[in-house]
């Protein structure tokens, strides 16, 4: 009776006595070893033999090729600009926004000022005021690099939260890192507070109230509390 629990086949490294991670590779890049997004560019001259190093038809052709077709540096950069969350910019924080849902441009409400004149239904003088347009003015920002990797990955976490206090609180505190203390209260009545013991900023309120980061229960009413 064949036993289908013992592979047959050629010794692959999988199965092999003895396989250690690394012992198989890619060029100077060991699987399982090697650290993705820092990978060392591939040497041309692995490929060629001694006997051969000095034809400059032959090295000369090698090195064109590998010059055209080599992907190491766009492996390493799809991994810090797009996979690593952590030095992912632009497009790459865009991708992940997307994946956890929550988007760069916030609406900040609010009539805008212009300087004063007629047409813009407005007497507000200079240094108070932006110059009138003749047309309507956008409320939309977009957020920085950095504050959307803050708020990208603190939905992230609201996104496997629990829900509990303590989850709330934890991303909180993501969100705010060393700004001062934080926290949820519940009210008992249908009603939680976040309560904060330091001013928000603008970008900070309209993250709290439109990006949906934190798991709120529903038919729960929540207010915002700070100096």
């Amino acid at each position: 009776m064949t036993d289908f629990s013992i592979p047959t086949g050629p010794p692959y490294p999988l199965y092999a006595r003895g396989f250690t991670p690394g012992s198989n590779s890619i060029g100077t890049f060991q699987i399982g070893v090697s650290p993705v997004g820092d990978l060392s560019p591939f040497n041309v001259w692995t490929t060629i033999i001694s006997q051969y190093a000095n034809s400059p038809i032959l090295t000369g052709m090698i090195e064109a090729f590998n010059a055209a077709m080599d992907q190491t540096e766009n492996f390493d950069n799809l991994y810090d600009m797009i996979w690593n969350i952590a030095t992912a910019t632009g497009y790459g924080l865009d991708v992940w926004g997307r994946i956890v849902g929550v988007t760069r441009a916030l609406s900040f409400p609010g009539t805008i000022t212009f300087l004063g004149n007629e047409e813009a239904d407005s007497w507000t003088g200079f240094g108070q005021g932006i110059l009138f347009s003749g047309g309507g003015v956008t409320t939309n920002f977009q957020l920085t690099d950095s504050d959307f990797r803050r708020l990208i990955l603190a939905k992230a976490a609201g996104n496997v939260s629990d829900g509990s206090i303590p989850s709330l609180n934890a991303i909180l505190l993501q969100l705010f890192p060393l700004r001062g203390n934080c926290f949820v209260v519940n009210n008992q009545n249908m009603t939680m507070t976040l309560t904060f013991q330091f001013p928000l900023n603008p970008i900070e309120n309209a993250i709290l109230q439109q990006s949906n980061v934190l798991p709120y229960p529903v038919g729960v009413v929540v207010n915002i509390v700070q100096p």
